[in-house]
């Protein structure tokens, strides 16, 4: 009888399968239709291809389309038949890297002398889908690090050659399908026949491995479907996308502006923009307030031997700017990469004691970092930001409840905003320096991590490779209206910080213990936060979140005074009002109100100024009702206190 090996499914059950079973006579052994759309297998975390040889126990997964991992598969495919469609047609062209991205895949290509523009894009495409209709196998081959060089110095991409330089010999596969070979260590789908639909998306330049001195290549951007109305479905929500665009709705709702003499990466908030962020701040300041937190303030910049001490200056080199310079041999600043080492030292400016714990700093705290011009991206990609940060210091015994209240938080921030939530608990790989701290203390962070997530029963998914550098994490994944995911909000236990920069407290036993940290931001940062808020709803703000809540408009001057009476009540009850005087025509006002998104306007004239009452018209609804005055503050009031969500 040949060898067995045990295999555990998703569910927890196990199977036992002869030793060298592939993925797909287990999805096969499992339904016929599975193995039909299964697309590959992750094993124990690692994406295989369906026809690999399993040859010890593990953990599957059957990937398919509507799995992150069957798609990640897919659009790796993708960028292949892309690569085999351009040597069609450009038989000069030399290939970089072509990896899958969160929604589609790209490949960098060198097109020589060659110029290639989105005119071009349409052909490429039509070229891609001939190539998918072979149904090609992509076949695997492991290679020596010499035949690889030899390969490639021989058909003259110095690319690929760069590449294979820094692989480990023993490690390295091509992937072959039709006429095209790649360096590639796969997974890969079983053939091009699965590919039904095709979209190249757009073009960009990128510097080969991200350095401005290299060559520029062509980035091709695009996105493939295994069914042509899923295609139609993406189109769609892109046309979607565009008209939420928080670039375009925040110039015309005031929300921000970006000023090149102020300078790129910079974010300016206009005061509709300040409304809004100081609303959300505010929102949070209660929450924190209501569980103890306390809040400091920190400066924008500190010595550079704050940030060796806590790791960031060599962990973060490359994304920071570059140290200021100090007269008279004093030790250079740093524009501040983050705000936890100062923190970590307001936590040792007195003695603790096991008393005073759990101790939890909150700040909106502004932080730089370099980001090149080409990577910038209105409000979600920028220079400087303000992060909603808190670094909770605990025992050991408290640590499974203060991740428990952080988690809590968070998942009543997205709620309010009625963001679903997906969760992932991202742990460290085996490459050990990308990691701080020692490994005992990695491995009980990652238990700790997983053991309050099973308590309060989340439904989370286990990202390896995603940690920072100091420690395990628990992100939040929102997803906006139309369906687009969001890294957001994050909850991470930190073994190192305490141990790098000698953080301690007094026990019950008068000795001196190590505290765990806990960072903690569900906004993420405001900056960011505010453009996924602007697209998720369009712009059409709750009205508790609207910059300005109410506009008034009387039907004439005559009865400007009425208007401004009821301003004045309004204004009273924190409402955002203002009252619209201008000559002109009525319908103009209602039009330019209804432009600005502003979610109630109250119509004023002889009939309301006599009987006390508003005729109301409510954004997107239009003519709502005439109620008494006092009626529509008391439900206005209601609406903004109990932050009510319209359907978006």
């Amino acid at each position: 009888m040949a060898e067995q090996i045990t295999i555990t499914f998703p569910d927890g059950t196990e199977k036992k399968y002869p030793k060298g079973t592939t993925g797909r006579e287990i999805a096969a052994s499992i339904a016929k239709g599975l193995a039909r759309e299964a697309l590959s297998i992750t094993l124990d975390d690692e994406i295989l291809g369906l026809d690999r040889p399993i040859e010890e126990d593990g953990t599957i997964t059957i990937n398919t389309w509507d799995s992150e991992d069957g798609k990640y598969t897919f659009w790796h495919s993708s960028a292949h038949v892309l690569a085999e469609a351009i040597q069609q047609l450009y038989p000069n062209a030399k290939f970089g890297i072509g990896p899958p991205i969160e929604n589609g895949f790209y490949y960098d290509i060198d097109f020589g002398d060659q110029t290639v523009g989105h005119d071009d894009l349409e052909k490429i495409e039509d070229k891609m889908i001939e190539m998918a209709r072979k149904k090609s196998e992509f076949d695997r081959v492991p290679v020596s690090k010499d035949k690889a060089l030899d390969h490639y110095k021989e058909v003259g991409n110095e690319y690929k050659v760069d590449l294979i330089k820094d692989l480990e010999d023993g490690n390295i596969t091509f992937y072959k399908q039709g006429d095209f070979t790649d360096l590639c260590r796969g997974p890969h789908i079983p053939h091009t026949g699965r590919i039904k639909a095709v979209k190249l998306t757009s073009l960009a330049g990128a510097y080969w491995r991200g350095n401005e001195e290299n060559e520029q290549l062509t980035r091709i951007y695009g996105i493939s479907f295994p069914k042509k109305k899923l295609l139609d479905q993406y189109i769609e929500r892109v046309e979607e996308a565009k008209k939420r665009d928080h670039k375009k709705l925040g110039k015309e709702l005031g929300i921000y502006m970006i000023d090149q003499m102020v300078g790129q990466g910079l974010p300016v908030w206009l005061p509709n923009g300040t409304v809004l962020r100081r609303t959300l701040e505010a929102f949070l300041r209660e929450e924190q307030k209501k569980r103890g937190y306390k809040e400091v303030i920190t400066p924008h910049i500190g010595n550079l031997e704050l940030y060796r001490t806590s790791g960031h200056y060599p962990y973060y080199r490359e994304s920071q700017y570059n140290p200021i310079d100090m007269e008279g041999g004093e030790d250079g600043y740093l524009l501040k990469p983050m705000n936890c080492p100062h923190h970590h030292r307001i936590y040792s400016n007195e003695l603790r004691s096991y008393r005073d714990l759990p101790l939890r700093l909150a700040e909106f705290g502004s932080v730089y970092r370099y980001e090149q011009s080409g990577e910038l991206n209105g409000l979600s990609r920028v220079r400087g930001f303000t992060q909603d940060d808190a670094h909770i210091y605990c025992t050991h015994d408290q640590l499974k409840d203060e991740i428990k209240n952080c988690i809590d938080l968070t998942e009543l921030v997205f709620g309010t905003f009625d963001m679903p939530v997906d969760i992932r608990l991202s742990f460290r790989d085996d490459n050990e320096d990308k990691y701080g701290g020692e490994a005992e203390f990695w491995d009980r962070a990652e238990q700790e991590i997983k053991e309050v997530a099973d308590e309060m029963e989340l439904d989370y998914t286990i990202g390896r490779g995603e940690a920072s550098f100091y420690g395990p994490k628990i992100d939040f994944i929102i997803r906006d209206a139309i369906g687009r995911k969001w890294q957001l909000g994050t909850v991470q236990v930190d073994y190192v910080m305490p141990e790098r920069f000698d953080l301690t407290y007094v026990g019950s036993d008068n000795s001196k213990h190590r505290p765990v940290i806990i960072h903690r931001a569900p906004f993420g940062s405001m900056e960011r936060f505010t453009s996924i808020l602007i697209e998720h709803f369009a712009g059409d703000f709750p009205v508790w979140l609207s910059p300005k809540q109410v506009q008034i408009i009387p039907v004439s001057d005559d009865f400007n005074d009425y208007a401004f009476k009821c301003a004045t009540a309004l204004k009273e009850e924190d409402v955002r009002v203002e009252v619209d005087t201008r000559s002109e025509p009525i319908g103009g006002k209602i039009r330019d109100a209804e432009t600005s998104k502003i979610p109630y306007m109250l119509i004023v004239g002889g009939d309301e100024e006599s009987e006390g009452t508003v005729s109301v018209r409510r954004h997107k609804e239009g003519d709502i009702g005439t109620f008494d005055f006092s009626e529509f503050i008391s439900n206005l009031t209601d609406e903004i206190d109990n932050k009510e969500v319209p359907e978006h």
